[in-house]
Parts: structure tokens; C-alpha cells; sequence
């Protein structure tokens, strides 16, 4: 017989991690657990305050399934119509993953139709502060190539400017996450280009990133907070010129992997990237960003602690995840 479990577990942050919106003192996260007899399958969601979840609500949402799971009437179709995109069924359609690919003694790779599962290169975010506090933190972080910014409006083009001086040798990518108007769009991308920022993510709010389509784009720009579903792809195909894919915003690995195939049909390039949470979370999204352009799978790195076993990096480098974490097979009995 199967059964639902769920939880809301807090996670202390290394610090603080500062974006536009603010500070974060610790990620709280949202796991489902489905047991089988003696087979388990796990996901983890990160409830968003900017899309209007709490992790109450999120919680209550995941438990709302339990009769249709407990049945076995539930599988990751039927999911999709069940729950809307968010936390809640990010959860546990990658729960369902996970004891899918327990069941039938094969990984979530191979279910998923990939011809292997490799190590990646993840991005490292230096969080939004000072220019001269961000562009110490970059120096620090030697060991990793690919250093993604957080900007907050004012003052970003003195935080991309001092960022290159300190690490000529890295590539960089920034997220303003909103925080951009739209007088200062057009001077920004061009110190972005400047400095050779080679992405820029959702630098203007989601409901007025309509005037992207008439702007140059002398950098690629990138949606993040206005793309969560396969469904939005085509009205950003002229306003972006990538997505940032992430498995909170669509709902679970079900609709990131369609949300990356319809991508990539209109034309666009892909970034798969994450919200701050334990390697539980990074372990689906590790296998989504298997063919990404950019990669941002660097949660774990910014808590002060992960769950064990996690993913393990090797400075950017970043292992698939071990069978016992997510996507593994069941030993043969």
C-alpha cells in the first residue's frame, strides 16, 4: 500500500543571501515522501513568496494528493491536471520520479530518454551588496569559472564594472530579478557588454517586459520570473532571448523537460536554474540541465549544511546525484 508523507524542514543559510527582494537567513522547503512497501521516493519544493506561496499553503497543498497517491490512483500525468505549477507539485511529481525509477530498477535518465548523465559546471552566485564587498567575493571565488550577479537597480553598472576588474579571467551572468527600470535598461545592457556579461536574466518586471521586443539586445537577455510553463514559451519568443527553467516554477521535472523541448523548438537558448534549497531539489533539475547552455545548481553551496547524502561538488564541478539521494534504481532484491 502506498503512502504520503510531507514536511516542511528549515535549513540555515551560510550567512546571508541577498537578492533585490532582500535577504535569506535560511531556505524552507517542502518534501513529499511516498513509500511502497519497502521502495521510497522523494522531491522537494521551495514555496516562493513572489508567486504567492507560503509553505503552509504549499504543505497543505501536497497533502491534499494524499487519497488519490494512497489509491495509487495518482501518476505523474494525471499530476499535472491535479495541481497548478508551483512548489507544491514540483514535490511530488519528482517524488514520483524517484520511486518510478525505483520500481523499475533503472535511472531517472534512462526513464527520461538520456543517453547518459554527466557532470556539469555550475554557476556561483555572489549575492547583492556593495560593488567593492561583491567584487571580493568574486576574487575569492577562484575555483569557480562561471560567476553569476545578483543586482539590485542602483549601482549595478558600478557592481558589474568592479566584479571584472576583480576576475578578468571569469565568465560572468547577472540576475536583477525585476529590479530594473526601464530608463536605465538600455545603459546597463551596454556596460553589461562592456564587461562582457554574456547573460542577463529578467532585468525588467514580468507584466512589463513587453517593451523587450523593441529593444537592441546587445546581450542575450534571459526570462526568468516570466516564464514558468511550456505554455508561456511562445508569446516570450521576441521579447528573450533565453529561459531560465526551473522545476518550482513549472511544477516538477514532468514539465521542465517540456518546457525545455518547446524551447528549444522556438529558437531559444536554455539556462536551468534553481531556487535555494538542498541537493534534493538540485538532483531532477542536475538531470534537466544535462544539454543546458547555462547551468545555476549552486543552492546547496549557500546553506550551512546540506542534507546527507547530497550532491557532491568538486569546487564548479557537480556530480550526478547517488542512487540513495534521487533518480537511482532500487537494488536488485
Amino acid at each position: 500500500m502506498r503512502t504520503l508523507e510531507a514536511t516542511i524542514e528549515t535549513w540555515p543559510v551560510d550567512g546571508v543571501f541577498t537578492i533585490s527582494r532582500g535577504p535569506r537567513r535560511e531556505a524552507v522547503v517542502v518534501v513529499a515522501t511516498i513509500r511502497d512497501g519497502d521502495l521510497v521516493g522523494r522531491g522537494e519544493g521551495v514555496p516562493y513568496a513572489r508567486y504567492g506561496e507560503t509553505p503552509e499553503e504549499v504543505l497543505a497543498s501536497v497533502r491534499s494528493m494524499a487519497g488519490a497517491v494512497n489509491r495509487g490512483e495518482l501518476d505523474r500525468r494525471g499530476l499535472l491536471a491535479a495541481l497548478p505549477a508551483g512548489a507544491a507539485r514540483n514535490a511530488l511529481d519528482c517524488a514520483l520520479w524517484d520511486l518510478e525509477c525505483k520500481r523499475a530498477r533503472r535511472s531517472a535518465a534512462e526513464l527520461a530518454g538520456f543517453a547518459s548523465w554527466h557532470p556539469l559546471f555550475t554557476a556561483m552566485t555572489i549575492s547583492l551588496a556593495e560593488p567593492e564587498r561583491m567584487a571580493e567575493k568574486a576574487a575569492a571565488l577562484s575555483a569557480y569559472p562561471l560567476l553569476k550577479l545578483k543586482l539590485g537597480g542602483d549601482g549595478d553598472d558600478a557592481r558589474m564594472r568592479a566584479v571584472r576588474a576583480a576576475r578578468p579571467d571569469a565568465r560572468l551572468i547577472a540576475d536583477a530579478n525585476e529590479a530594473w527600470r526601464e530608463d536605465r535598461l538600455e545603459p546597463y545592457l551596454a556596460v553589461a557588454r562592456e564587461v562582457g556579461v554574456e547573460l542577463i536574466e529578467q532585468p525588467l518586471p514580468a507584466e512589463r517586459d513587453a517593451i523587450l521586443r523593441d529593444l537592441p539586445h546587445p546581450v542575450p537577455i534571459c526570462a526568468d520570473e516570466s516564464v514558468h510553463t511550456h505554455l508561456d514559451v511562445s508569446r516570450l519568443v521576441w521579447r528573450y532571448d533565453v529561459v531560465n527553467v526551473k522545476l518550482d516554477k513549472a511544477g516538477g521535472l514532468t514539465e521542465a523537460l517540456r518546457v525545455v523541448e518547446v524551447a528549444r523548438a522556438n529558437g531559444l537558448q536554455v539556462m536551468v536554474g534553481c531556487m535555494l534549497g538542498t541537493s534534493l531539489a538540485m538532483a531532477p533539475a542536475h538531470l534537466l540541465a544535462q544539454n543546458a547552455e547555462w547551468v545555476d545548481l549552486d543552492g546547496p553551496l549557500h546553506l550551512a549544511r546540506d542534507r546527507e547524502p547530497g550532491l557532491i561538488y568538486e569546487g564548479a564541478k557537480v556530480a550526478p546525484p547517488s542512487p540513495e539521494l534521487w533518480g537511482g534504481s532500487a537494488p536488485a532484491a
